[in-house]
């Protein structure tokens, strides 16, 4: 989980949101969401925030925009799918409620920002707004925030840094994490193909379509009869780069191929050709040259790689433990009938 918000592609966007929002206390839930508007019930109105952290309150309006501009990051503008909406809230809380408490870890622990690293961020806001009007006429109200969330920001990465840099793992710790992934360390099948590819417009009409087919046919046959090798035909006739090497694709893995172009390569064995195959290019022949076997590396070719992937799941562990406990310790009280798809964090160290 990333603790600085999702919508903060820049500081300075979000002092201007946290600035705007005091006066927008009705923002629109993320669309296809479970939020229920402010004015859901003239009798029971809903509370204007998300949530209370150790009595600190996240306001809906500052949410809302956070949550929105995630959503229009994330989906654009099209419509999420089922469940995603609600799925994106949740993470957006979580992230808000930990930057929080990471905040106050970060006070108890009497950390202190870079005055120089942050002194230099706001040399290149500076510089890059310099033309701007708006900056020029908000900049004294816009100055102070953006100087205390580029503080926390460089507070939290001294924070997330120190607490994933864990000690380097035992050789038998590197061993056992080998053993019980071996997919980790597998390298997958391979297929060795060549192609021809005879290139057709794809708003071509079809009668150039079963041009090219018929034409991919006849070599086909050339090729099957022996009249042709399939090298010889790609160089001549081929209009995609490989045909300088006879048509040789080298070796893929599976799912580098469209699925359509798997299923049929599937049905073949080395040495056989495929029946001409229409591709997004135009129309294509294939060889299946070869086939590579699953092969599993020993430890000693891929210890050192075994030992990075465990030294990040450790460095991964350790920030989201410290994430876990913070919660556990936190009083935190959710607005589950204003977001009812929060209800499932209910559970503080969920």
């Amino acid at each position: 989980m990333k603790i600085l918000a999702p919508v903060l592609t820049g500081a300075l966007i979000c002092a201007t949101l946290t600035f705007n929002a005091q006066a927008a206390d009705e923002k629109a839930p993320v669309r296809g969401s479970t939020a229920t508007p402010a004015s859901n019930s003239p009798s029971q109105p809903s509370p204007s925030y998300v949530a209370i952290v150790n009595g600190k309150q996240i306001s809906a309006a500052q949410f809302d925009a956070t949550a929105n501009e995630a959503a229009r990051q994330k989906f654009y503008h099209a419509k999420p799918p089922e469940g995603a909406a609600d799925e994106l809230l949740r993470s957006v809380a979580e992230d808000m409620i930990d930057r929080i408490l990471l905040l106050e870890e970060i006070k108890r622990r009497g950390m202190k920002p870079s005055s120089q690293a942050v002194d230099d961020k706001i040399a290149a806001y500076e510089k890059r707004y310099a033309s701007s009007a708006r900056w020029q006429q908000e900049r004294e109200k816009l100055l102070p925030p953006l100087r205390e969330r580029l503080e926390e920001d460089d507070m939290l990465a001294t924070l997330e840094a120190k607490t994933r840099n864990v000690p380097a793992p035992a050789e038998d710790k590197v061993l056992a994490y080998y053993k019980k992934h071996p997919e980790k360390f597998t390298e997958p099948e391979k297929l060795r193909l060549s192609m021809i590819l005879l290139n057709v417009d794809p708003a071509s009409p079809v009668s150039a379509w079963q041009a090219a087919e018929a034409e991919a046919g006849s070599m086909r046959l050339q090729i099957a009869e022996g009249n042709e090798t399939f090298a010889d035909l790609a160089r001549k006739r081929s209009n995609h780069e490989s045909a300088a090497l006879g048509g040789d694709l080298g070796y893929l893995h599976r799912g580098m191929l469209p699925e359509g172009i798997q299923d049929k390569i599937d049905t073949m064995k080395p040495g056989d050709l495929s029946p001409p195959t229409r591709i997004l290019q135009g129309v294509a022949l294939f060889r299946y040259e070869s086939r590579q076997e699953p092969k599993h590396h020993d430890f000693t070719t891929v210890k050192a790689r075994a030992a990075d992937l465990l030294s990040r799941d450790l460095s991964e562990d350790a920030w989201r433990k410290l994430k876990e406990q913070l919660r556990k310790k936190a009083r935190i009280e959710l607005n589950t009938q204003r977001y009812p798809a929060l209800a499932q964090l209910a559970s503080p160290g969920k």
